[in-house]
């Protein structure tokens, strides 16, 4: 099933070879990026054997929730090292980007799959709701490009990413679906500013970086940083903010998990985890915890950074 995946990878790779290939011709050598002062070593705390992990998220009680992109599953996990619980399983499939909704419940992305590939034109992909105590799931919004990442506002404004796309959609408190909110290729992952006045996302594919968009005039998106040397082909993905607003980045190629400490400048917090696709901190005073930082990735593994 992990070839699945891949295979997107391969995919991107080969619609944006162009771009990569420009990239490299101007990029300098490669240069690895300067180690963070608290660089940690990653430890492994959980595991999906065969999962292809896309989304990631953690409750009040400090109970893990992920995303299996290949089955459409949502699982859960109530500690490190206790096995993954499935609580539902998204219809369509394609089971994407995770986030929690003002009042208590699950927002999944769903269409994370093949459909990404064309999400632009067929805007087949949407949200669930799903209850974690019942597991029952209910539709929120439809008519996205795609859902890869998620983040939703305190007002209940929910924002929607395609990393093999252009599109950047929004979903209106009162339930309207704007696919074309932003537009900003290749734009993935998905955090907000404490105060929602921007929202941060990775660029994967296309001019790898980050970029944070402002949620009162999104056609002026503004480039954090730019990975260069050899973090050009890193592909960074599904990213958060720490609790100063940096950005911490995953990459799926380079393995490294790299934190943006201001604008144009970062470094590797941890390296070695190839396949990484999304970062989320703790929450709680017992399980994943408040304050700890978790890595998941395509490999189905789950690590504390």
């Amino acid at each position: 099933m992990r070839r699945t995946r891949i295979g997107y990878l391969a995919a991107a790779a080969a619609i944006s070879v162009g771009t990569l290939a420009a990239q490299a011709l101007v990029a300098p050598a490669a240069v690895a990026a300067p180690g963070c002062p608290d660089a940690r070593s990653p430890v492994v705390v959980g595991s999906v054997p065969g999962a292809v992990l896309e989304g990631a998220t953690v409750d009040a009680a400090g109970r893990l929730y992920v995303t299996d992109l290949a089955s459409g599953r949502v699982l859960r996990l109530d500690r490190p090292g206790a096995p993954a619980v499935p609580i539902a399983t998204v219809p369509s499939g394609g089971a994407g980007g995770l986030a929690w909704t003002p009042d208590g419940s699950l927002l999944v992305g769903y269409g994370a799959d093949a459909r990404v590939l064309t999400g632009d034109v067929t805007r087949s992909a949407g949200i669930v709701a799903v209850d974690v105590t019942s597991g029952a799931v209910r539709p929120f919004a439809s008519g996205l490009s795609a859902a890869n990442g998620l983040a939703v506002a305190g007002d209940g404004t929910v924002y929607a990413t395609n990393d093999f796309g252009s599109l950047v959609g929004r979903v209106l408190p009162n339930g309207v679906v704007q696919p074309d909110w932003a537009v900003l290729p290749s734009a993935n992952g998905a955090a907000l500013s404490a105060d929602d006045r921007y929202l941060y996302v990775s660029r994967t594919f296309a001019d790898p970086g980050v970029s944070r968009i402002p949620t009162a005039n999104p056609g002026a998106p503004e480039s954090v940083v730019t990975f260069t040397g050899g973090d050009v082909i890193a592909a960074p993905d599904g990213l958060v903010l720490d609790p100063q607003g940096r950005p911490v980045v995953p990459t799926d190629v380079s393995g490294q998990i790299l934190r943006v400490d201001g604008p144009g400048r970062y470094c590797v917090l941890a390296s070695g985890l190839p396949m990484s696709s999304v970062l989320t901190y703790g929450d709680g005073d017992a399980g994943f915890s408040a304050g700890r930082l978790f890595r998941a990735g395509f490999d189905g593994a789950i690590y504390e950074v």
